[in-house]
């Protein structure tokens, strides 16, 4: 039997239909994006500290990973929290930017240097991102919104593309 490419992690228990759409509506406001955007930076601090293996955000049950990206103009190690969806042998990721004009610096990075590593379950796993394109790219951003409406609101806020990546084991 083979190993997965990636830990199973379930880092709580879902709230429930009617939880997630409270929490996502708040979250897809703009107050809501900025409370998240500054806790996202304390919830990187505490994945970092236990190599993936504690989220604030785990008592909901949201699929968070540290992504390490190399700066693209620094050279120098990034990390940043994000949350992720599987399908198969492949984690997704999203440039939402909490509905941001601006793409997040972490897609840049990973587009000028697409290996990378993920700490996910206490496991570091060095990764290859490739940002996906149309029907695909829809497709999978789709899968966010369907996760957490917030997903939708940032989309019509951003008002541009918004990167969409496939994250495999190198």
């Amino acid at each position: 039997m083979t190993e997965p490419a990636f830990p199973d992690v379930r880092w709580g228990r879902d709230p429930g239909p009617a939880v997630m759409k409270v929490i996502t509506g708040f979250l897809g406001s703009k107050g809501g994006a900025w409370l998240l955007r500054h806790f996202t930076s304390v919830d990187a601090r505490v994945l970092r500290n236990t190599a993936g293996r504690r989220t604030l955000l785990g008592p909901f049950g949201v699929p968070l990973l540290l992504l390490t990206t190399t700066g693209r103009k620094s050279g120098r190690p990034r990390q940043i929290a994000l949350t992720y969806l599987r399908e198969g042998d492949r984690l997704f990721v999203v440039g939402s930017n909490f509905g941001q004009s601006q793409h997040p610096a972490w897609t840049a990075n990973l587009l000028a240097e697409p290996n990378a590593t993920v700490a996910i379950g206490g496991q570091e796993i060095p990764i290859r991102g490739t940002q996906l394109a149309g029907a695909e790219a829809d497709r999978i951003y789709q899968e966010f919104v369907s996760y957490a409406g917030n997903y939708g609101a940032y989309r019509d806020r951003a008002r541009r593309e918004i990167r969409v990546f496939a994250l495999a084991r190198r």
